[in-house]
């Protein structure tokens, strides 16, 4: 994958990824070298990241215009959860911006190259939408960046009260195209946005695209009371931080799942939030879940500032995150700072030193040096405070969680195959106590390519399968598992399975296997006291 260059939120263009993941890259570099005979035998990975472009709107109905910016959000997420590295909307409209393009502009193809090549883009997807009544047809086509090469349309239709099925269908027949190999069924597909209400979701692109902070809002609060999906909650919360409104931030961003990949991005905010409201202590908490799955070093300083105004010594956390940045003059000064109050002077002149040379023109860091010289003269009553870093750049981390499970896969393709299929269906159930359906599917569906004899990938699957309303294969892959291993869990697949067709019979005698193979299974338990409510004993 090609670490595309994006603006940097001080406004400096620069590899996003190289902060982050440089020990990443690293081990995926000497990985690449220990592959890459094995590569040579094997069929290489092509290109994933992928250029969503907003859809053009040729319906002649100015009021369906979001519906534009709708196709590239929910495209994008899809394909996200199929292991392809959309690029988000904020980069893309800087490379709007970089090519003196205005935003909301609909490109021609050759003007859609120059974008995807701008941000290093393999895949570029462009599609249009027409209504016929209350039936909306929709276009996509796939542009691959390195053959200049454009795909024959796919299209898709539903009623327009079924738009996001029509774009979860969209998005898959896409994926299928640029990954032939794609295994993710459409009904998982189709089922990620069961939850989600169509006005709300209409409140949320018409906010994620609003200019005016004022609607973006009072949109964004109507499409949370409606459906308040991590997505919703997470910009509500960010808009409310931009609005100083604190508390009620706080409140919003705590309701995101911390099980969720919103979850740093959200705790980062979060700890913004508390960290204003003078809630130090919480907001050093929010910092520090963030900086334990991802140390930033703006997440680092952000965790030791919140400790230094509790009066706590803070060196360690602000020097770790001076030591991953060096050349951030504000970082030197908090480290400057904590030495000066804990009365470490020598070590303090060394790094207030190298803030000035960084940035020759900070009155406050010139301050702190005076007051450090053995002469003081500083000003009475000086007391500098160590500063926050207000910004976080989520396509950094998107990124460096993109490129470790790259990593991931390269190094599991070393494995044989059964242990293989062991660690990649246990990333499946992780990912589906997560309640994120599809990239488990996908993990399920690897495990099974490399060991079709595994029964936990097929129990998996089973459990997708059955979420996803598919109950004729949610039973034949939860029958397999048992003929490989039996569990109760997957006993317990088709005992649901025969319950919501009134086979309490059937129901019953799979929950006394799963009862005979653990005792104590609190849903086996639950189960047999909801058919013996229904008059079925259970052997």
């Amino acid at each position: 994958m090609h670490l595309f260059c994006r603006r940097n939120y001080n406004g400096s263009v620069r590899f996003s990824a190289q902060r982050i993941a440089t020990s990443t890259l690293l081990l995926l570099c000497a990985l690449a070298l220990c592959l890459s005979a094995h590569a040579q035998t094997e069929e290489t990975v092509g290109g994933r990241v992928v250029l969503v472009l907003p859809f053009e709107n040729r319906s002649g109905q100015s009021s369906l215009d979001w519906v534009g910016e709708a196709f590239s959000e929910t495209l994008s997420r899809r394909f996200e959860s199929a292991g392809f590295y959309p690029i988000d909307r904020d980069d893309r409209e800087y490379a709007l911006e970089h090519l003196g393009l205005p935003g909301g502009f609909r490109p021609s193809h050759a003007t859609a190259i120059q974008i995807a090549q701008t941000l290093d883009a393999e895949f570029v997807i462009v599609g249009s939408y027409t209504t016929n009544g209350d039936r909306m047809t929709a276009q996509a086509q796939v542009l691959r960046v390195n053959q200049l090469r454009m795909s024959q349309p796919i299209e898709d239709s539903a009623p327009l009260q079924r738009l996001l099925d029509l774009e979860n269908s969209l998005a898959w027949k896409c994926a299928k195209q640029m990954d032939p190999k794609f295994s993710v069924a459409l009904s998982t597909f189709l089922a990620a946005s069961k939850d989600v209400k169509l006005e709300a979701y209409e409140n949320y692109i018409r906010a994620i695209a609003s200019p005016n902070e004022d609607e973006k809002l009072k949109r964004l609060e109507a499409s949370a009371a409606l459906s308040p999906d991590t997505a919703t909650l997470l910009a509500l919360g960010k808009t409310q931080y931009r609005a100083r409104q604190y508390e009620d931030a706080a409140k919003t961003l705590a309701r995101v799942p911390k099980n969720t990949p919103s979850a740093l991005e959200a705790n980062f905010y979060l700890g913004l939030a508390d960290f204003n409201s003078a809630h130090y202590a919480e907001a050093e908490q929010a910092f520090a879940f963030v900086a334990s799955r991802f140390p930033l070093p703006e997440v680092v300083n952000n965790q030791g500032v919140a400790m230094a105004r509790q009066k706590k010594d803070a060196t360690v956390l602000l020097q770790r995150a001076s030591n991953a940045d060096p050349q951030d003059a504000d970082y030197h000064f908090n480290v400057a700072t904590a030495l000066w109050r804990r009365g470490d002077v020598a070590n303090a002149r060394i790094e207030i030193d190298k803030a000035l040379k960084i940035r020759p023109n900070d009155t406050e860091a010139q301050e702190l040096k005076t007051s450090l010289a053995p002469a003081s003269h500083a000003a009475p009553g000086f007391s500098p405070l160590e500063r926050l870093r207000r910004t976080y750049s989520e396509s950094n981390v998107r990124q460096a969680v993109f490129q470790m499970d790259q990593m991931r896969m390269m190094k599991m393709s070393m494995l044989p195959p059964s242990e293989r299929a062991t660690q990649i269906a246990q990333a499946g159930q992780d990912y589906l106590r997560e309640g994120m359906i599809p990239e488990a599917e996908r993990e399920f569906q690897a495990a099974i390519h490399a060991d079709g004899t595994n029964a936990s990938a097929h129990l998996g699957l089973a459990l997708v399968r059955e979420r996803t309303g598919n109950a004729n294969e949610a039973r034949h892959e939860a029958q397999i598992s048992n003929e490989m291993r039996q569990s109760a869990a997957a006993y317990l697949v088709l005992a649901r399975l025969d319950m919501q067709q009134n086979k309490l019979k059937d129901s019953a005698t799979n929950v006394a296997h799963a009862l005979r193979l653990e005792p104590r299974n609190s849903t086996a338990l639950a189960m047999k006291q909801a058919l013996t409510t229904r008059g079925q004993s259970v052997p």
